[in-house]
């Protein structure tokens, strides 16, 4: 027993890390920029008060555990904001690294679901994973229109580079989203 907790407990303190990891996105006040602690809290949060904008038969909870896992190979990794300039497949080889090691601190069982649901979150195809996807990338454009603008500006977007990059991820998981979101980031690119 004492050895599970020790591993449980290992992954846990691990994953305060993700707290230090600072991402392009300010806070809604525009502050400073939010963490990926921060982020993963707030986008299980969004699961929990739209997940009634979800597609038929998407399972909240499990959308909610992706949620709060996804982002936790950026403690090894780094964030990659949507708007920089990454190589894909370097990045995908650091962050499945990654899962390797932080997933890898905890009991078998454990680790092995937890990267299960975290390797369904990455792949998009399950309607759960598509519709956390969704929500991933609606909470960003909700921040930026709160704080003016925020990465927006500091990448020199357009809002056409926002809907080729953002709104098509966000549509395809919760069209009725992104159906809400687009005229209010038109409107901000409009002022």
């Amino acid at each position: 027993m004492n050895a599970r907790l020790d591993a449980q407990m290992a992954f846990l303190n691990e994953a305060d890390k993700l707290k230090s990891v600072l991402r392009a996105t300010t806070l809604c006040d525009g502050s400073r920029p939010e963490n990926s602690g921060e982020h993963s809290w707030h986008i299980a949060l969004y699961a929990l008060i739209l997940g009634e904008h979800a597609p038929e038969g998407v399972d909240i909870n499990r959308v909610i555990k992706m949620l709060v896992l996804h982002d936790l190979v950026e403690i090894d990794a780094g964030d990659a904001p949507i708007f920089g300039d990454h190589d894909i497949a370097a990045m995908e080889a650091d962050e499945a690294k990654a899962a390797d090691r932080i997933f890898g601190l905890l009991p078998s069982d454990q680790n092995e679901t937890l990267r299960a649901l975290w390797n369904e979150f990455e792949a998009a195809q399950s309607p759960d994973a598509v519709f956390a996807k969704s929500l991933d990338r609606f909470q960003p454009p909700n921040q930026n229109l709160m704080s003016n603008g925020g990465s927006w500006t500091d990448y020199g977007v357009s809002y056409e580079t926002i809907e080729a990059r953002v709104g098509s991820k966000i549509a395809r998981g919760a069209p009725t989203l992104w159906d809400w979101l687009s005229p209010k980031i038109k409107s901000w690119f409009a002022r």
